[in-house]
């Protein structure tokens, strides 16, 4: 279900066509359970402060603005309002400037992740044109807006009734390949090898289904948050023992002799709400 309160509103154009639309919050972390920094003998919640590190005294919100360090302890002290003056005003429109096909598109690009519905009936016509001539063209639209005060790029996609629409990274955010593989050697494999991981791979294929998903972390987390307010015992969770190294080709073989099931669904892990309501 989309959310309530769009993060933005503002005009998809497409050519000539162009129809108002409103941009939600695709993912969130709000229901990640999270703590908050307590002291200890108190049991109060601490407060951060900004200090200045050499007079030793707090610097009320007023007196605090941006910095860009050009030397050490040395700064180009910048205003809000300067900051503000020289970004893009923002036109509220995501101008589409080019269609890119969805199997060229890089995701190392993609940053967050957001969903695009029609603003209104007014627009809806043209939302579904635009819609479906994406899906069925295989393309995805590369587009361009003032976005929470930042110039940025977007990769707009047809999913479903609506759109999905992923702010990208640019190229100066993105580490290239080369600087990230530099060290790897080149080798030559087997042909048995292959064949036998070829075939580990056709047969454990199956369809992308995030609810089968498990989140350990957050689900040990929310085992421990339960059993302190039960007053229960911890439970310690069993240390990882590292792999043992085998033969490669051996390993190869075991894997496909391997009997292969289909993985059980995981239990949904409890929220922070659910465990707030529980307490």
């Amino acid at each position: 279900m989309v959310a309530a309160r769009a993060n933005w509103k503002g005009y998809l154009k497409f050519g000539e066509i162009s129809c108002p639309v409103a941009l939600y919050t695709g993912a969130s972390t709000s229901e990640r359970i999270s703590f908050h920094t307590v002291n200890r003998d108190t049991g109060h919640r601490v407060r951060r402060e900004f200090v200045d590190p050499v007079t030793g005294e707090p610097v009320d919100r007023e007196d605090q603005i941006k910095g860009f360090e050009i030397d050490t302890d040395r700064y180009v002290e910048v205003e809000p309002d300067e900051i503000a003056s020289a970004v893009p005003e923002s036109k509220k429109v995501l101008a589409v400037a080019a269609f890119i096909p969805c199997s060229e598109i890089d995701t190392v690009f993609f940053d967050k992740p957001y969903y695009l519905a029609p603003s209104g009936q007014i627009g809806e016509d043209a939302f579904a044109v635009i819609r479906e001539a994406l899906r069925a063209s295989k393309v995805g639209a590369l587009a361009h807006a003032v976005l929470f005060r930042r110039y940025r790029a977007v990769m707009i996609r047809a999913q479903g009734l609506g759109l999905v629409a992923h702010t990208l990274n640019f190229d100066y955010e993105v580490r290239s390949t080369a600087e990230a593989f530099d060290e790897i050697p080149k080798l030559k494999i087997q042909k048995e090898m292959l064949d036998l991981a070829k075939h580990i791979i056709e047969t454990k294929k199956g369809e992308f289904d995030p609810s089968t998903f498990d989140d350990r972390y957050e689900a040990a987390v929310a085992e421990l948050v339960r059993a302190k307010l039960a007053g229960k015992r911890v439970k310690v969770a069993p240390k990882a023992r590292a792999p043992k190294v085998v033969d490669l080709m051996e390993a190869l073989r075991a894997s496909v002799g391997a009997s292969t099931g289909t993985p059980k669904r995981r239990r949904p892990v409890r929220s922070a709400t659910s465990l707030k309501k529980a307490s």
